[in-house]
């Protein structure tokens, strides 16, 4: 299985097949636009699942099936934390969880970024779980960002999460310490001097062990479609 984040910077209908390219199986796509909205270009591969969320119909969360996985939001979902999306994922070669985040959510005066990857790893705590479990997408944090004083920080995160056995598929797989991350995931406003990791996908242990690759794009090839390179994890499923 493929499972492949990257935050398109809007307009992903014009972009697509770009991302398509890499052939995969579950897509998460930040900053995508409305299902109504999204007119393909003619011979782009169509999706066999989309699930969407967001208030704003040009800016949203998007997630895709391109095979035989199925997606429904499970009842548990709290509007309150925006776009942390509890899903089931079913029809594949296994059936799991998956967390599919932007995190962003301006309204929330104690924090928009990490603060809401925080709060939802908190409110969905019975659902966290050793086996059958990934999060993944636009985090917008990373533990050079911490604030010592808030307790919901990059790093706080993180080790909640190892307590559950859950662990960053990218740090595993290319030995990376959190913070020190040598494959940036953005590039802010394209620049490519201003280098930062704040994508990730985090996997339970059953799903780490199965990891066959993770891969970022690079500056060259991705950064005049969008500010962020994709995240691409393959697991042996």
């Amino acid at each position: 299985m493929k499972i492949i984040t990257w935050n398109c910077n809007m307009a992903f209908r014009k972009k697509a097949d770009f991302i398509l390219a890499q052939k995969p199986d579950i897509l998460i796509i930040p900053e995508c636009e409305h299902p109504d909205k999204l007119k393909f270009n003619k011979g782009t591969l169509l999706p066999t699942d989309i699930f969407w969320y967001g208030s704003n119909p040009n800016k949203g969360l998007g997630v895709f099936s391109y095979g035989d996985y199925k997606f429904k939001l499970l009842e548990i979902h709290n509007p309150g934390i925006k776009n942390i999306l509890p899903l089931s994922v079913k029809g594949g070669q296994l059936d799991f969880t998956l967390f599919a985040i932007w995190a962003n959510n301006p309204q929330d005066k104690e924090g928009h970024y990490v603060t809401q990857v925080w709060k939802a790893i908190h409110y969905y705590d019975q659902l966290l779980s050793d086996k059958r479990t990934i999060l993944i997408g636009d985090f917008n944090s990373n533990t050079i960002w911490d604030r010592v004083s808030r307790e919901g920080n990059h790093s706080t995160v993180v080790e909640k999460l190892a307590a559950k056995k859950i662990f960053s598929t990218y740090h595993k797989f290319h030995d990376q310490t959190q913070g020190k991350e040598k494959h940036p995931t953005l590039f802010m406003y394209r620049h490519e001097n201003k280098p930062y990791h704040i994508d990730y996908c985090f996997a339970s242990t059953d799903l780490i062990d199965k990891l066959i690759n993770v891969e970022i794009g690079n500056y060259a090839d991705w950064t005049q479609h969008s500010d962020h390179k994709p995240l691409i994890v393959t697991f042996d499923l």
